[in-house]
């Protein structure tokens, strides 16, 4: 069986003005650009009073070389999101106002596929070779996974700066 580590959680939070499809649009480019594969597990829209509740949930997933994988978890929870419309640079523009919450986390996975776990003498081996052959390997991958999901985060932060100034 893998062997999966997670390795750190972050959550940001925005409330104000920002464009849903946007958001959307933008942390999967980026995901994307970074050699993700994105998976939308999950999404659900609630709809009362004029505004919408919106969860979506991925699994990105990246492999790096053949005894590594690195997964990211994105939980969007969109509370409250309503239409809107604001001036910027003297023209009219659709926008949404509401509050975001993004849960990210990060966690690297040793041996994907399992092969080493097809015998009891594998499975020996991959321990031996974890702790006595690779281990700054293993922690340069853990320091990866932590700096990507950071980075991530970050610039989803820039994205809510920038659009809730408007």
């Amino acid at each position: 069986m893998a062997e999966k580590d997670l390795l750190i959680k972050e959550k940001l939070e925005h409330s104000g003005l920002f464009s849903f499809d946007d958001l959307y649009s933008y942390a999967y480019t980026l995901l994307k650009e970074e050699g993700y594969g994105v998976t939308e597990e999950k999404y659900s829209e609630k709809h009362a009073s004029g505004t919408k509740d919106v969860v979506v949930e991925w699994k990105c997933v990246k492999s790096v070389g053949d005894y590594f994988k690195v997964e990211i978890s994105v939980k969007f929870n969109i509370s409250g999101l309503a239409d809107v419309e604001v001036e910027y640079e003297g023209k009219k523009k659709r926008s949404n106002k509401g509050r975001a919450s993004i849960d990210i986390k990060g966690a690297l996975v040793q041996d994907p596929t399992s092969k080493w776990n097809e015998t009891p003498t594998y499975t020996f081996m991959r321990e031996l070779y974890s702790k006595y052959i690779i281990p700054g390997r293993i922690d340069a991958m853990e320091s990866m996974t932590k700096n990507e999901v950071e980075n991530f985060k970050e610039k989803l932060k820039v994205f809510f700066d920038s659009t809730g100034r408007r």
